[in-house]
């Protein structure tokens, strides 16, 4: 059984990991053309010109391939590479969006990719062999994982739940209780950056679906963050549920 997960999580990431390659190979391509194109034009200026440019361009296009291995690799072994946090940025800022565009080009839907980038981003992180007080880490929720029906309102304080079990909701708060950690049900990504500003964990494990997983993993870098998607019976938005033994798996990996 470990290993059927195993083997998902890796092609989870594996396709990430495979666009992420070709766009770099592209984007690199892209760069030696515009240059190749150019060298007319520069030769004109000077004649040394479009080869000192050919160089530096060169340079960058192997950078940007060598980035790229180096990611891949840190997935792959889940070792903490040196200058891999660095490039975590790139791929979070930069990369993302342009794999997203040759993505929808290729016909892979956005939500597969935005699924990819989730499990690669949680392999960078996990490489980093976090250990950590409990003090220091927090778990974010959406306010869809608790039962629409329900007449108490836990936003803010999960302590309110009566733990009636009709929904994920008092699994959670007892799997916080359990490892004294704080634990906080928000409506949307202003509420979440604000309780990340009140509190400053060290590291944030996050609930919720592609979309909003990959806006926060994107909008607190350098925050680590430990995405687990949410699981939508009833649609996006109403009544979700999420696997309670994958958030208490992904605490046991950074707990001190």
């Amino acid at each position: 059984m470990a290993g059927n997960e195993s083997q998902k999580t890796f092609a989870a990431k594996g396709l990430f990991i495979s666009l992420m390659a070709v766009t770099c190979l592209l984007i690199a391509g892209i760069i030696l053309l515009l240059w190749w194109l150019q060298g007319t034009g520069l030769a004109s200026v000077h004649p040394s010109l479009p080869r000192i440019v050919g160089v530096m361009l060169i340079l960058v296009a192997g950078s940007v391939i060598l980035a790229t291995a180096l990611l891949v690799l840190t997935t792959i072994t889940g070792k903490d590479i040196p200058g891999t946090r660095l490039l975590r940025a790139a791929a979070i800022r930069l990369l993302l969006p342009v794999i997203e565009f040759f993505g929808k080009i290729a016909g892979i839907p956005r939500d597969t990719i935005r699924q990819s980038f989730i499990a690669m981003n949680n392999s960078l992180v996990l490489s980093r062999r976090f250990r950590l007080k409990p003090d220091r880490i927090m778990i974010l929720l959406p306010h869809c994982l608790q039962l629409a029906e329900c007449d108490i309102k836990i936003t803010g304080d999960i302590n309110k739940c009566l733990r009636c079990g009709r929904c994920d909701i008092a699994g959670l708060a007892d799997l916080a209780e359990k490892y004294r950690i704080d634990i906080f049900v928000v409506t949307g990504g202003t509420l979440a950056r604000k309780v990340i500003r009140e509190k400053r964990p060290k590291l944030v494990v996050a609930v919720a679906c592609e979309g909003d997983l990959t806006s926060g993993i994107r909008d607190c870098y350098p925050l680590p963050v430990l995405g687990i998607l949410n699981d939508r019976p009833h649609g996006p938005c109403f009544n979700t549920a999420v696997d309670t033994r994958k958030i208490d798996e992904a605490l046991r990996m950074v707990l001190e």
